[in-house]
């Protein structure tokens, strides 16, 4: 895929004036997004909006108090952003970067994904896609303010450098701020400015630190939850305990009976109770009397979902991958691995639990939240509330977590809080309790995997037959038709069916069933590969154990012609001191894995610990991780998401699980849907391999080859091979 860039052929003076204009008595640089509406005028009535924090467009601002002020398109979850993408503009405008403040953009067809064409977050894909069009904003702004410098200087703009936000020519030096109001008035350059060549880079590459850190650190930063204001109530709402169940009737007496209770409405989703603060509003709701009508899934049971995948593995399904005749060439195989894998549901969880804040006046709309999904939000509050969409405004906040939870197709936390606000007449915000999210959708699909892999002589793989059994995350959203094709959505089998194991052998076939069971299901840190490299990469260290060879041997001999497999692999396998001795009852286990454009190696060490009821556990003691994601333009950012990746893959390879019986969800909080804690972290190592290889992200890639690591250790050092997620000990 193609990163696309700004739109700067035939400049022209009126297309300039369109993205370029003096606010706030500073300098302001648009930039646009290839196919989407040209931004539009800056006029004088929207300076005193800019001035007070709100930026209409996607551009960058220099003000004229010498600040430089980066618009993000995407949202900041903790996966490094905020700094990311300013680094990316601060490199080409020479920007001091101590001068250098972010805002979170607002929701407009300007700020559209460069390749999703809609704003949103997610995929790992917001700083290569951004690479290009950051870049040339900061370059843009800088040639102007060189041309500003060359006139109040008297000299050739060729003769005027910058350096830290101050342009000099000989002994004449002024700064940005002081340059910009004249800048604002000059044309558009002839042509798109030269991007600065790599050995000039004096900030990207360069490890950095976090811009949002300080304000974490303090609290000052600003949360959904943290949103309040005059006049704000807050809202609990009761919601079916079966998914597709609705109210037949409620009581709300004894609800309305609590001390700062104010309302009582019921909306789509439920029944909402609107008080003057959460914990009346949850006494209330606990309060309530509901008939509900649990719908058709209110037999939904883990266990019976489970033996349904295993009955529908033996039929033939959808074909995600097919070459040569695999049924034959495992019939001549040498010898012949069957095995079966699955995997549960997993809830996102995030720290932050779900919230918004909406306030309906004047025809207008205002939505305070944090959200993976600007564009999909506007629509829909515009559609319940009966309005155009630009008169949504979205105000994204520092989103405490969102893993894919927070950017749901149905927009459900969002439509649910602008559906209470309409009812109530008045500003709401809507929270969920953690139990009511992990009790609530949406999940990390559960899936059954059944393998057949024929060898040669050698243990070397020469035909594979593999059937996936699970949901897909995008059947039934609006995104169906555009990304599900010929029954298979790439998601589901993304990291098998384009598997190096697989795809290099002339005999092979990949087959997907996607059932439709009720359970909502969505995107999960990783996506796909979240469980489709556990079963890839332990069906490998199967074949390796099988054929006698060494883990990391066996895969360097599949992976010869895969360059960047191999660097990460031999990387890791160095730095973890791969095939040295360990003390007595630790053992270690590889997996390499690629995805979202970045090619992960890990190796986990492993040791087993007494559990308190009796029988073993597994402690995670070490885990290095070797990552080649082509350029890492923030190398402390990469490591990081690196460490938040394993951290969360060992949380869901060691504990977490969903599950349903009579169609509710049994976990609810952290201490039955277990994540990783603090005192259970191991010790992780994080090496980048340089590399001039195509960009990839790291937000997601560093959690899918986790429990494969894991797992494999396991083995090493137990013999016990465990193909089910959570991994649990004999």
């Amino acid at each position: 895929m193609s990163v696309n860039t700004l739109d700067l052929d035939a400049p022209s003076r009126r297309r300039f004036i369109k993205n370029t204009a003096l606010i706030g008595g500073g300098l302001v640089i648009g930039f646009v997004v290839p196919g989407a509406k040209r931004f539009a005028e800056a006029a004088p009535a929207q300076a005193a909006a800019v001035s007070a924090g709100f930026v209409p467009n996607a551009f960058l601002r220099v003000g004229a108090d010498d600040t430089v002020t980066v618009l993000l398109s995407h949202s900041e979850m903790g996966q490094g952003i905020w700094t990311g993408l300013a680094m990316l503009i601060a490199e080409e405008l020479d920007a001091d970067w101590s001068k250098i403040k972010v805002e979170h953009a607002p929701a407009d067809d300007a700020y559209a994904h460069t390749m999703f064409h809609m704003q949103m977050t997610g995929g790992s894909t917001s700083t290569w896609t951004e690479f290009d069009r950051y870049r040339q904003a900061g370059a843009t702004a800088r040639a102007l303010l060189v041309a500003a410098a060359a006139q109040r200087f008297g000299v050739p703009a060729d003769q005027v450098r910058t350096e830290k936000g101050v342009a000099i020519a000989g002994d004449q030096r002024a700064s940005y701020g002081e340059l910009a109001a004249a800048a604002a008035k000059l044309p558009a350059p002839a042509a798109a400015p030269a991007l600065k060549q790599a050995k000039d880079w004096t900030i990207i590459g360069k490890s950095t630190r976090r811009l949002d850190g300080p304000e974490k650190i303090t609290g000052r930063a600003k949360f959904g939850m943290d949103v309040q204001f005059d006049g704000l109530m807050t809202a609990v709402v009761a919601r079916a305990p079966v998914f597709g169940g609705r109210v037949k009737s409620f009581d709300a007496g004894k609800a309305k009976a609590v001390p700062g209770v104010r309302d009582v409405v019921q909306v789509p989703s439920g029944v909402a109770v609107i008080a003057d603060h959460y914990w009346a509003a949850k006494q209330g709701r606990d309060l309530l009397v509901i008939d509900w009508d649990l719908g058709p899934n209110a037999g939904l049971d883990s266990g019976k979902l489970r033996e349904e995948f295993r009955r529908l593995a033996a039929t033939e399904g959808a074909v995600a991958s097919q070459a040569g005749d695999v049924k034959g060439a495992l019939g001549k195989a040498a010898k012949t691995l069957e095995a079966e894998y699955n995997v549960p549901y997993l809830a996102h969880a995030p720290m932050e639990p779900l919230n918004c804040t909406v306030k309906v006046e004047g025809g207008r709309c205002e939505i305070w939240t944090g959200t993976q999904f600007q564009t999909m939000d506007q629509k829909i509050a515009a559609e319940i509330l009966g309005i155009k969409p630009d008169k949504v405004k979205i105000h994204t906040m520092f989103l405490g977590g969102g893993f894919g939870r927070r950017a749901t197709p149905t927009s459900d936390f969002v439509r649910e809080a602008v559906h209470v606000a309409k009812a109530a007449g008045k500003p709401v915000k809507t929270v969920w309790s953690r139990e009511d999210d992990v009790r609530g959708g949406y999940y990390r699909p559960m899936y059954l995997q059944q393998a057949r892999i024929g060898v040669d002589a050698q243990g070397i793989p020469v035909a594979w037959q593999h059937v996936l059994v699970g949901q897909s995350i995008i059947g039934g959203t609006p995104f169906e038709s555009a990304m599900v094709k010929n029954g298979i959505d790439a998601t589901s089998v993304e990291g098998v069916a384009d598997s190096p194991y697989i795809k290099g052998l002339k005999d092979h076939r990949v087959d997907l069933h996607s059932p439709r069971t009720g359970i909502p299901v969505l995107w999960w840190r990783s996506v796909g590969h979240s469980y489709n490299a556990f079963v890839m990469e332990s069906l490998i260290d199967e074949l390796a154990h099988a054929a006698g060879q060494d883990p990391v041997a066996y895969r360097r001999t599949l992976l010869k012609d895969h360059p960047r497999h191999l660097a990460a692999l031999n990387l890791v396998a160095e730095k973890s001191g791969w095939g040295t001795k360990l003390p007595k009852g630790r053992a270690r286990g590889v997996a390499v894995h690629e995805s979202f454009k970045s090619y992960i190696a890990q190796v986990a060490e492993v040791s087993l610990i007494d559990l308190p009821g009796g029988g073993h556990g597994i402690r995670v003691d070490r885990f290095v991780c070797a990552i080649d994601c082509g350029l890492a333009v923030n190398p402390d950012g990469v490591r990081a998401q690196m460490e938040s990746g394993i951290n969360f893959g060992l949380g869901a390879a060691l504990y977490s699980a969903v599950t349903f019986k009579d169609g509710r969800v049994q976990e609810s909080n952290y201490h039955d849907y277990r994540v990783l804690r603090l005192d259970e972290a191991p010790k992780i190592e994080v090496h980048i391999v340089t590399s001039a290889g195509e960009m990839g992200g790291a937000g997601e890639p560093g959690t899918a080859p986790v429990a494969a690591a894991v797992a494999n250790a396991v083995f090493a050092l137990t013999q016990q091979r465990l193909r089910e997620l959570p991994l649990r000990l004999a």
